[in-house]
């Protein structure tokens, strides 16, 4: 075999002279996989719903050698601030190559009481992954080069919860959290087969359980982690290898895929 042109392992991963953007950067995980693009060589857009946070979050990246990490003002609930945000960030750093739809914000209500608006606000969400997604793939194949989606989904788009878990200690998982994850995954696979003959990657990642400590309640994390083969929780940095390869070349025939960070949660 002749291994003279093979990308070594350390090429594959690399991100330098790439431009990624991704959506609540300055959240939980959303930072964590900020700082992995950033690591792995990525100028990095952040992007907030407040700008003073996306820039707070850009400010704190480690520096890359092809340019200044950005942060931008962008709702993924409204169009045109997608819009404006994106084309700010363009306009910023010459280009966007990579997309991570991270952003994600709704009300908490559970099946018991969630109205019919508050579930429609929750599948906003999906809406705005595709706008953003859409507006990568028509300025990548504008530029003809090649480009990459990350979506975010969860477990919970792919299995439900156990009520037992949540009982007499907060609301359930809330029913349009699960259609929206459950929605975005699908969705990743129908863009992912019609983008590839424009060369662009459409894939997702799954987190599993990753509460925030400062906002999980009280009791909830002891129930979560008996249903986790791992006998534990995630933790943000264990985001960072699967975001990076779903963004990098090491993934350039990996397409229309729904990549599982759960502890072995969805395989029992």
């Amino acid at each position: 075999m002749n291994t003279t042109s093979e990308p070594t392992i350390q090429t594959l991963f690399d991100l330098s002279g790439k431009r990624a953007l991704i959506t609540g950067a300055s959240g939980y995980l959303g930072s964590a996989m900020a700082r992995a693009l950033a690591e792995a060589g990525a100028v990095v857009v952040a992007a907030s719903r407040d700008v003073e946070r996306a820039r707070q979050a850009a400010t704190g990246l480690p520096a890359v050698k092809d340019g200044e990490h950005i942060g931008v003002a962008m709702n993924q609930l409204e169009a045109e601030s997608l819009e404006s945000g994106f084309q700010a960030a363009v306009a910023q750093v010459g280009g966007i190559d990579i997309v991570v739809n991270n952003g994600q914000s709704g009300p908490p209500n559970d099946l018991t009481d969630v109205t019919p608006e508050q579930f429609q606000q929750q599948l906003a969400n999906a809406a705005g992954y595709f706008h953003l997604a859409r507006l990568l793939r028509n300025h990548v194949v504008e530029r003809q080069v090649s480009g990459a989606v990350v979506m975010i989904g969860s477990m919970y788009g792919v299995v439900g919860s156990y009520p037992e878990a949540y009982e007499s200690i907060c609301s359930a998982s809330p029913v349009a959290y699960h259609a929206l994850k459950g929605g975005v995954i699908h969705m990743t696979r129908h863009l992912a087969v019609y983008w590839a003959r424009d060369n662009v990657r459409v894939n997702c990642l799954s987190p599993g359980a990753f509460p925030n400590p400062a906002k999980v309640p009280s009791g909830l994390e002891d129930r979560l982690i008996e249903k986790c083969p791992q006998h534990r929780m995630g933790r943000p940095h264990e985001l960072k290898g699967a975001v990076v390869f779903l963004a990098s070349d090491a993934a350039s025939y990996v397409t229309g895929q729904n990549l599982l960070v759960d502890g072995g949660w969805t395989a029992w």
